[in-house]
């Protein structure tokens, strides 16, 4: 019966087996100290040859050439990668040359991770490398990588490219395709900028519920589960604001926390169900004074990441220096459609967006309304960082009335690239307001709106205690990296995104071929050809399959009776 697995895949498994036998630990325990690493090595030997004369490195062989007692090796640690030597008398100086002929040329592959210990030193040619006096297994590797081919220059022209496999696979993605790490690295640095930022002004990192027993702070589905134990629904957060804002009651001036956010809702080029965000929140501030923060942390961390405020995205050139362009929310629908929806009704707002072929329902109210028409006419011309400000009540029922403009809240959104990346409010503090306001989204759940927000009665209770004015601004980092990395997807800037059910190959044993009609003996010769799956066999040609099967008899020495082409072609009945 066949185990399903590949040529190489069993080679290897036989190579992890002869090792065992010689007494070698494909997977020891022990650990390997290390003491350099490609990228120092690299950058620093022709400076100082004497800090290099017994350096420790380690990581994963990703090309050999072996050239009799003699060979180079691509070793590629996390930093990058750097040539090692190896030579075999040197190795192994005594009679026994097993470590070399039969460890390194026989039962290591590619993949493997060892551990060597030398000297650098510069070849002929001129390239800095490691020369081998002890080498180690440090772990064997079951699996072939994809084959990455490059050019003369070292450009990757046929490497692991399909974006499924890059994404399910990360970590197959990032061994042999490691230009997309950089990716990561900067988005670390996106949030430790951020970070270092609003902890050089005081306020406080804190962490929040995930699990919720009130979906709220923000106008999203959620994901619903129950808790054995307490016999209750909970719901993983679609955002943590209700909860940071009860710390502001509790007393504290400032507090933000970066989290992982939940929405059960479409997946796209820029959403995935789990993302992350920060949210902040500063007592005695307001949203103004919130624009004049932002654009300063965003000007950090440009210059964090690319050393100036002017960044390439796709064909746009972006600068992050402020101050940014300010357009209201009525502003900007009129300036982009030519229609003022300022003091319309619900239902003219909703003939005007079906001649504009904006797709409604009768679930939508009229904030949800104004949402649908900017998000159809307005989002994908405000490529410059924009704010839209002073948002129509109806769409926001957490932020605070507009100090002189009826009908509006203290609401801004930042707009960079066509798509949004913050939110801020001057946050609601009046508990009699909100609790009404909650009341009114409730109705909207009535009539249909699953994005409605739910009644948190404990949050109006923490507001009747008192919460001073407060400014509260919420930014998406995965879209922040996306720009600030030049990426379309959000897929690209998430180590591990939700993808659907990998569909498993349906693994065909000897036993199916045999009852396909395939002879027993014939069986190895068949995947010798490629033919795995009772499919591919269908798939072929017979007469072709009849010609290779001659072929393979000749080729492999096979002392087999030949089947019939009559034969042959009952397999495929």
């Amino acid at each position: 019966m066949s185990t399903g697995l590949s040529e190489q895949e069993l080679l290897r498994r036989n190579s992890l087996n002869q090792l065992r036998e010689l007494g070698i630990d494909p997977y020891p325990a022990e650990a390997f100290e290390i003491n350099a690493n490609a990228a120092d090595i690299l950058a620093n030997y022709e400076r100082d040859k004497t800090a290099y004369k017994n350096i420790s490195i380690a990581g994963r062989i990703m090309t050999r050439r072996i050239m009799g007692s003699a060979a180079f090796v691509e070793l590629q640690d996390s930093t990058g990668r750097i040539q090692v030597y190896l030579k075999r008398d040197e190795l192994c100086p005594d009679e026994d040359k097993t470590l070399y002929n039969t460890v390194f040329k026989k039962l290591l592959d590619l993949g493997d991770f060892i551990g060597v210990q030398g000297y650098v030193f510069t070849t002929q040619t001129g390239e800095i490398s490691v020369h081998v006096t002890s080498f180690k297994l440090l772990s064997k590797s079951l699996k072939p990588l994809p084959v990455v081919k490059r050019d003369e220059e070292g450009n990757i022209y046929d490497g692991f490219t399909d974006p499924e496999m890059r994404y399910r696979q990360r970590y197959v993605d990032l061994t042999v395709n490691p230009g997309f790490k950089q990716i990561f690295i900067n988005r670390s640095k996106v949030i430790n900028t951020m970070r270092n930022y609003f902890d050089e002004q005081g306020w406080m990192e804190v962490e929040t519920p995930i699990l919720q027993p009130i979906h709220g702070g923000a106008a999203a589905r959620p994901f619903a589960t129950h808790h054995n134990t307490l016999d209750m629904p909970l719901y993983l957060r679609i955002a943590n604001e209700l909860y940071l804002k009860r710390l502001i009651v509790a007393g504290f001036d400032g507090v933000y926390e970066f989290g992982k956010m939940f929405r059960n809702e479409g997946m796209d080029r820029t959403h995935n169900p789990e993302f992350t965000s920060m949210e902040i929140y500063v007592a005695y501030k307001d949203y103004i004074w919130m624009m004049g923060m932002v654009e300063d942390c965003l000007e950090k961390i440009t210059v964090a990441i690319h050393g100036k405020a002017e960044i390439e995205v796709g064909k746009h050139k972006i600068n992050f220096e402020g101050p940014y362009e300010k357009l209201t929310m009525y502003e900007s629908i009129q300036k982009y459609t030519g229609i003022d929806v300022s003091d319309m009704t619900e239902d003219q707002i909703k003939e005007v967006c079906k001649s504009l072929n904006i797709e409604v329902d009768a679930s939508m109210g009229r904030g949800k309304l104004i949402d649908e028409l900017f998000s159809e006419k307005v989002e994908a011309n405000l490529i410059q960082p924009t704010y839209i400000t002073d948002y129509p009540l109806e769409m926001t029922p957490l932020a605070k009335k507009h100090r002189s403009k009826e009908g509006l809240v203290e609401r801004f959104e930042l707009f960079v690239n066509g798509k949004e990346i913050a939110n801020a409010y001057s946050e609601l503090n009046d508990p009699i307001d909100q609790k009404e306001r909650l009341i009114d989204q409730l109705k909207l759940a009535e009539r249909g709106d699953d994005e409605a927000m739910a009644m948190d009665d404990d949050f109006i209770r923490a507001l009747e205690y008192g919460m001073p004015p407060t400014s509260g601004l919420g930014i998406g980092i995965d879209r922040l990296v996306m720009l600030m990395t030049n990426q379309s997807t959000i897929q690209e800037v998430l180590f591990f995104p939700q993808m659907r059910p990998e569909k498993k190959a349906k693994v065909t044993t000897d036993e199916d071929f045999v009852n396909a009609g395939v002879p027993a003996e014939w069986v190895p010769v068949i995947r010798k050809m490629n033919i795995n799956t009772i499919e591919e066999l269908k798939a072929a040609n017979p007469n072709k399959v009849f010609n290779d099967l001659g072929g393979m008899r000749k080729k492999m020495k096979l002392e087999l009776t030949m089947p019939s082409k009559e034969a042959v072609e009952a397999w495929f009945a």
